[in-house]
């Protein structure tokens, strides 16, 4: 019986770190009508603008909903009721570790009518305790890096510190990194999603 419980434990517990794991984002948010009261029921759909590919999902009760695991990129969200104008939401930027809250407030009207609003980056991260960051494609091509060490450009996330070694301009240092006080052996390297270590 012991041995059962002490099994369950552990896989329960690398269920969790799995789940803490990822390189994709989430989207997230509540939808309400005019007088603040949640709308349940309500199709949630969100669009890469890149790819097209579409998940959608449907409020709960309390008018909450949340679309996990999306592949990185800028998306349109649409929510759409019965009753109530439709309200599409373009540029929600999805990034690794970050979950962008949509919310929503649906007014009564035709389902032909439409609000388009353009999201905005938050200023203060209010969703998640989680640090991390992306270096877009432009910064990579712009920064001045000696050697071409793509590694040196990390230091620019928060939460990541490396070992003086790493940091210098000699050719081939390397060096160790790590992300909010892990070890440097702990990195994970993924490409596409493949695991490169």
């Amino acid at each position: 019986m012991k041995k059962a419980a002490f099994v369950l434990i552990c896989l329960l517990l690398a269920a969790i770190m799995a789940a803490a794991q990822s390189f994709r984002g989430d989207i997230n948010g509540v939808v309400t009508d005019s007088t603040g009261a949640s709308v349940s029921g309500a199709e949630v759909t969100a669009t890469q603008e890149g790819t097209g590919l579409e998940r959608k999902v449907q409020t709960d009760d309390d008018g909450n909903y949340t679309l996990p695991e999306l592949p990185l990129g800028d998306y349109t969200v649409t929510i759409t009721k019965q009753g109530f104008k439709t309200q599409t939401t373009k540029g929600v930027k999805v990034a690794v570790g970050l979950a962008p809250r949509v919310n929503a407030q649906l007014s009564p009207g035709e389902v032909k009518e439409a609000i388009e609003v353009t999201a905005e980056a938050p200023l203060v991260e209010t969703t998640s305790n989680v640090m991390g960051g992306t270096i877009s494609e432009q910064q990579m091509k712009e920064l001045p890096i000696n050697g071409r060490d793509y590694i040196k450009t990390l230091y620019m996330v928060s939460g990541s510190t490396g070992d003086p070694s790493g940091v210098t301009d000699s050719p081939g240092s390397f060096g160790l990194f790590s992300i909010n006080g892990n070890r440097g052996r702990s990195n994970n390297y993924l490409l596409d999603g493949t695991d490169m270590n």
